[in-house]
């Protein structure tokens, strides 16, 4: 038996939000995340998982939460910024190439995590 869930990384994000689903179903629907584990109280989600990649994000509920920064590598950043923006998502980077090898751009979602996404594309000018 192995330490940990088969297919996860030994570190893994953990976002503390005021809406766990409202997260959720924005990865599912921006990163092609798949929902993972989901533990309930009620109605209120207490921990749930998603993978995007090969990475397994992890998030609890709380309110008032404070806001957490995440940065993600993916193969069309474009399209999942533009995507982010078309669900509400606020701009606070817009997709540029930035000089150190990647390119990069940032959005706010309504809850306030701040997600940077990038491709690398070639050495740092």
């Amino acid at each position: 038996m192995s330490y940990k869930p088969d297919g996860y990384t030994d570190l893994s994000p953990y976002l503390v939000v005021s809406d766990p689903e409202a997260v959720l179903q924005f990865c599912e629907t921006v990163f092609g995340a798949t929902r993972l584990r989901v533990f309930h109280d009620g109605d209120r989600i207490l921990h749930a998982e998603c993978r995007i990649g090969d990475s397994v994000l992890m998030m609890g509920g709380a309110e008032g939460a404070a806001g957490t920064v995440v940065h993600l590598y993916l193969p069309d950043p474009d399209a999942a910024h533009a995507k982010a923006l078309e669900l509400g998502a606020e701009e606070i980077q817009p997709m540029l190439d930035k000089g150190d090898g990647d390119r990069r751009g940032g959005f706010r979602t309504p809850c306030g995590t701040q997600w940077f996404v990038a491709k690398q594309m070639g050495a740092p000018a």
